[in-house]
């Protein structure tokens, strides 16, 4: 994982991990509380409950709002191969999202 994430108003993207090995990403402007809250089912993602335990396996900060919105969207739509490469630190996000921006 990456530098510890709290809130500073910046956003971050998010990677958790299921106890099956799935992948679940999502942005934030506080990852651990983010992450408690997947944890404790109730505010929590629909898709996360009944899963755990979960684990925290990759967060970076990615600036404001919009640009979250689109890191976290070119996220998803990677290979899970790719999506691993980048939590395992093996390539960069920017690389693996191809974006210059």
């Amino acid at each position: 994982m990456s530098e510890r994430a709290t809130a500073t108003g910046e956003w971050w993207l998010y990677v958790i991990e299921t106890a099956a090995g799935r992948l679940y990403t999502g942005i934030t402007t506080d990852v651990e509380r983010r992450f408690n809250e997947h944890c404790e089912g109730k505010r929590g993602a629909r898709a996360l409950r009944g899963k755990g335990p979960l684990t925290l396996r990759f967060s970076v900060p990615v600036g404001d709002r919009s640009m979250a919105l689109k890191r976290e969207y070119a996220f998803k739509q990677l290979a899970r191969a790719d999506k691993l490469a980048v939590v395992e630190g093996r390539q960069w996000l920017e690389k693996a999202l191809a974006l210059d921006d």
